[in-house]
């Protein structure tokens, strides 16, 4: 998914999403505030930047975690692309219905000037990240043999 990103921001220059936010508004989660008008105005933590990344690859990780506990012990040995991309998929209802409007943007970025294309780059990034789950179990499965 990061690696999509970055693919995207040098190819056509489109803006790399802006993680430190993220950062902000996982920290503000601790004491309850999970909605906010517009988390660039919210109170700011002086770690932002390194709880983006923890956040992003631990929401990640616990995904992975959701996949092979839906699929059972059998994903791991025989991966398949279709069950990584479906659950990615549906990932993208976090972002739309609990990210977004906790940081002001709205249901599904409703409140951006670019909502249609927010949700097409959502999607487009959530794909990658399914397809990043199956190269990693497939990646894990060679070197766990």
């Amino acid at each position: 998914m990061d690696l999509w990103a970055l693919l995207l921001n040098r190819s056509t220059g489109v803006a790399a999403p802006n993680w430190t936010y993220v950062g902000r508004w996982f920290l503000h989660l601790p004491s309850g505030k999970i909605f906010h008008a517009d988390i660039a105005t919210s109170k700011s933590f002086p770690f932002e930047s390194e709880a983006r990344w923890i956040a992003h690859y631990v929401t990640g990780i616990v995904y992975v975690g959701a996949l092979l506990k839906i699929m059972g012990e059998s994903y791991a040995h025989a991966p398949t692309l279709f069950p990584a991309l479906i659950l990615a998929w549906h990932t993208v209802a976090a972002g739309w219905f609990i990210l977004q409007p906790g940081m002001g943007a709205g249901w599904a970025a409703s409140k951006r000037d670019n909502p249609w294309t927010i949700r097409f780059l959502n999607l487009a990034s959530h794909t990658c990240f399914g397809i990043g789950m199956y190269w990693g179990a497939l990646f894990a499965r060679v070197i766990l043999k």
